[in-house]
């Protein structure tokens, strides 16, 4: 089992920046794909990011592309996201997840464990 603990969300101007940090045991930590959705009020959970379980291997959302970077440090267990030039439509609720193994989805659905979620909320 992994269990996924997030933190780092809070409420920026645009075109700042925030980190968000996705704490994990579990012994698939270094082997499992992992990734970051985003829930919008009244809106369906979107793909984010993913990342491979080496980390050698990421992808984007188009919306975030050039913004936002994942990456993670195996030997903490630790995920991150940075989010640099931030906009209002980005504020959500970020959720980190993890899959059982090296299955690469955007769909929610693929992904078997999930952090609480933290809000990043971005004004205009």
């Amino acid at each position: 089992q992994v269990q996924l603990v997030e933190s780092g969300g809070g409420l920026v101007q645009a075109g700042g920046s925030l980190r968000l940090s996705c704490a994990a045991s579990g012994r698939t930590f270094s082997s499992s794909t992992m990734g970051w959705f985003r829930q919008a009020p009244g809106k369906e959970r979107e793909f984010v990011a993913t990342i491979s379980g080496s980390g050698r291997t990421t992808t984007y959302a188009d919306s975030v592309k050039g913004r936002f970077t994942i990456f993670k440090d195996n030997a903490k267990n630790t995920m991150y996201l940075q989010m640099n030039s931030l906009k209002p439509e980005d504020t959500a609720v970020y959720y980190c997840a993890a899959a059982s193994g090296p299955l690469y989805s955007r769909s929610s659905n693929d992904y078997d464990y999930w952090g609480q979620g933290t809000q990043v909320t971005v004004s205009s």
